[in-house]
């Protein structure tokens, strides 16, 4: 089947409305832009008429339900249909609502009412975004035919312990799995798109080695990626990471968004066509760039996101492998402040003469080069070669 359609992405949009917003002056999440910035977006979409709208979780500030709500009832306004999947703030505990022992020992700047009680639970997630993938489902993910011959899987990366707490990283349970692999058999040479929030494929280096990068990660990210691959799914949307970025393991792709709420406040345009090569994906980026409250939203976030920086350029530098003194971590951070920024940005190519030599060939893992050192700017806007479906003989536009 030859395919003609576009679509939208827009990640962790953190909405927060005013009433629910946390008193955190150190947070990175420029939360109170999520709202302005989202409807900003929504304006620019309903021009471009996107046959769909894809969400890879993180859509609220901290589960709370007021927020949620606002968000599912913002959504079935659209022109066209959306589709979201759970992500870490989306539902913070699996039950929900904090015990009332702990209500007395809460942070003095949650929110004043009822701190704590409007907190959703995991049931509760595909219940209010009915409309928005899961249907009558009750499970935390899904399969649907969201055009002819097109489907989406969306899956839940969430995971707590036997206290219902996040366990801190993503990880997908053999329940969930088992149910994958039938979704998979019976949707056998359709073209089948993954949304799950944690990361699928590295967009760091050596980032499921890492304790940081592990957060951001499925633990069992192989086992997903090996029946992904099998299945000859093409490609998976993720969020949480809150970066630009496309890694590739052979002719599979994860496609990674930053947040509405950070630096660079980005959204994807995309389009799925079909020639007779196969089906080629080409992805437009581009920024929220100012608001009516917010006039130099760009120059503003990045300087936001470095000065909050501080802490974790220190931690890179003294930890292995780096293992700098911290006198000599102190002296480097201000090169630097920007280097998580212009990660964050995507297509990032650094070059630090400044610093010291092992430094240098350190963060020079991060550019966006191909194997051979040459550049490789895919992170924002490219053509991607989908795998060639065996069936295309139809034309269809949607």
């Amino acid at each position: 089947m030859k395919l003609n359609f576009k679509f939208a992405v827009v990640s962790d949009l953190h909405i927060t409305l005013p009433h629910t917003m946390w008193d955190a002056p150190n947070r990175f999440h420029l939360v109170e832009v999520s709202i302005p910035a989202f409807e900003q977006i929504l304006t620019q979409l309903i021009d471009d008429e996107p046959d769909f709208l894809l969400l890879p979780g993180d859509l609220v500030q901290h589960g709370e339900r007021d927020n949620h709500e606002w968000l599912a009832e913002r959504l079935s306004q659209l022109p066209f249909p959306s589709y979201v999947v759970p992500g870490n703030h989306d539902v913070v505990r699996l039950e929900g609502n904090l015990p009332t022992d702990l209500l007395t020992n809460l942070p003095t700047n949650l929110p004043t009412e009822k701190p704590g009680k409007d907190i959703i639970s995991l049931a509760d997630f595909p219940q209010i975004y009915r409309a928005h993938g899961y249907g009558d489902r009750t499970q935390p993910y899904y399969q649907q035919e969201i055009l002819p011959g097109v489907h989406l899987i969306g899956l839940n990366s969430n995971a707590f312990d036997e206290a219902g707490e996040q366990i801190g990283t993503g990880v997908l349970d053999d329940e969930q799995l088992a149910w994958l692999d039938e979704q998979l058999a019976a949707l056998a040479g359709k073209l089948v798109m993954v949304m799950v929030h944690h990361n699928v494929l590295e967009h760091l280096p050596q980032q499921a080695q890492t304790k940081l990068g592990q957060r951001y990660m499925i633990r069992n990210a192989p086992e997903l990626v090996s029946r992904l691959q099998r299945a000859k799914v093409p490609v998976a949307f993720t969020g949480h990471l809150h970066v630009q970025d496309i890694a590739q393991a052979g002719d599979f792709y994860a496609i990674t968004t930053g947040s509405l709420v950070s630096y660079p406040h980005p959204y994807r345009l995309m389009s799925l066509t079909t020639n007779e090569a196969g089906h080629q994906l080409h992805i437009t980026s581009k920024r929220v760039e100012a608001l009516q409250e917010w006039p130099t939203l760009q120059a503003t976030s990045k300087a936001w996101m470095g000065d909050r920086s501080f802490p974790f350029i220190l931690k890179l530098l003294t930890e292995p492998p780096l293992s700098l003194s911290l006198a000599e971590a102190k002296t480097y951070a201000p090169c630097i402040r920007d280097f998580w920024a212009n990660v964050a940005a995507g297509d990032a190519i650094f070059d630090y003469p400044q610093l010291p030599i092992k430094v240098q060939k350190y963060f020079a893992q991060y550019n966006a080069t191909c194997p051979k050192g040459r550049p490789r700017l895919i992170d924002n806007n490219a053509t991607l070669n989908l795998v060639e479906t065996k069936e295309q003989t139809q034309k269809t536009d949607y």
